[in-house]
């Protein structure tokens, strides 16, 4: 859930031992194709998503007035509620291509696609990611439900798929109730189900 105190590697990398080392090999082979991969996001604490989650909260309650499941749905298109993101592990990056300059939010779909700023990238990782144990969480697949396609965010299977059986255990519902957030009263059995269900499960195959 983010609260461990988990050994991490590598500066600006921050992943465990097994998922940095498979990533710096990675790296090189995509430096020698032309590409820089650069890690955006890996390991990030609760604290650090429960920022993330309460920021995009009070923006869409109050600045945009919607309710407050509302909210949240919202917030779930792309953001995890604090204590299921796959961040927490220290297995799963966000990244682009540090060799091509984009202005704005890097983290958006059409920048990995055709005449994107990161479309070699995403094209080089097609191909090549598994070769080191990478694999897309959120793909473009149509019936997939939860969280919206990321064609940034990648995840070691090698030690994710263990840490995922080992989540899927816990009673998640009974501690996010014992967390203190905004709108934490509103996360009910039937919401925490689907939720798991939804955005926690329907991912790529190779994952779970």
């Amino acid at each position: 859930m983010g609260k461990a105190d988990i050994e991490l590697f590598g500066e600006g990398i921050n992943l465990r031992k097994e998922a940095h080392d498979a990533f710096l090999a990675m790296k090189k082979a995509a430096y020698q194709d032309g590409i820089d991969i650069e890690i955006v996001s890996s390991f990030r604490s609760f604290d650090r998503q429960l920022a993330i989650y309460e920021r995009k909260y009070l923006q869409f309650s109050e600045d945009e007035g919607m309710e407050p499941l509302q909210a949240i749905d919202k917030i779930i298109e792309y953001s995890t509620i604090p204590g299921t993101s796959r961040h927490h592990w220290g297995t799963d990056i966000d990244i682009i291509d540090r060799s091509k300059p984009t202005e704005g939010d890097v983290l958006v779909p059409s920048k990995f696609e055709e005449g994107g700023p990161f479309e070699d990238l995403k094209l080089w990782m097609d191909e090549h990611a598994s070769e080191y144990g990478f694999y897309l969480v959120y793909t473009k697949e149509p019936k997939r439900r939860g969280f919206k396609y990321e064609p940034w965010h990648y995840s070691y299977a090698p030690l994710s798929v263990p840490m995922l059986e080992v989540f899927r255990k816990k009673n998640i519902l009974q501690l996010l109730i014992e967390e203190e957030f905004i709108g934490n009263e509103f996360l009910t059995t039937g919401f925490i189900k689907t939720y798991i269900r939804d955005n926690i499960l329907d991912i790529n195959p190779t994952l779970l």
